[in-house]
């Protein structure tokens, strides 16, 4: 089989959607889409979102040093692509996209009580990397919709299914579990 050489691009696949919020308080909150998110460190955790400078919600997650990760359902997607698509300058994304903003216990920046998953993130870091920042936010709290957990009480991934994100601007659906983390090593 043969390979083809091509510019470098943004290859790195599945990306997850999801909707940042920032602001709150004496600033009127907003909503980003993020695509370009990922788990950094896990003690303590840490999550790094890639903003461009130029975007209306850049200047508030520096400005307040604080932001929430907000992880929607799968069949959310018209609202992440909504939020996407105007700036928190123009139009207050809550109102105009029917979501409901929630406290957060220690951000000023609200949850978005539609999603499932809601991740408060303290700045930690800043890193100007070209097009984009990296803000690095450690993880103060985590809110979890009670349908999201188990017979045991932890979290069910697959109880929200997950929203994705590819370099070819396509949003996907996440499907079944393969396999297990591990599961090689019970063979030996």
């Amino acid at each position: 089989m043969s390979k083809q050489l091509q510019k470098p691009f943004p290859v790195l696949y599945p990306a997850p959607v999801t909707l940042v919020t920032c602001g709150g308080g004496e600033v009127k909150p907003n909503i980003i889409t993020i695509a370009w998110a990922a788990n950094l460190c896990s003690q303590p955790p840490m999550i790094g979102i890639g903003v461009r400078p130029g975007r209306y919600s850049h200047s508030l997650i520096k400005e307040s040093g604080e932001f929430v990760v907000n992880i929607p359902r799968p069949e959310m997607v018209e609202v992440c692509d909504r939020c996407g698509t105007v700036s928190g300058r123009d139009v207050d994304k809550f109102a105009e996209f029917g979501l409901t903003p929630l406290p957060a216990s220690q951000v000023k920046a609200p949850l978005i009580a539609e999603c499932p998953v809601n991740i408060e993130c303290l700045v930690r870091q800043i890193l100007p990397l070209g097009s984009h920042h990296l803000f690095i936010g450690e993880v103060v709290t985590v809110h979890l919709d009670e349908d999201c957990l188990d017979e045991r009480g932890r979290f069910d991934h697959a109880r929200v299914g997950g929203l994705v994100y590819d370099a070819a601007i396509n949003y996907w659906n996440l499907g079944r579990i393969v396999e297990r983390y591990g599961y090689t090593a019970k063979r030996v």
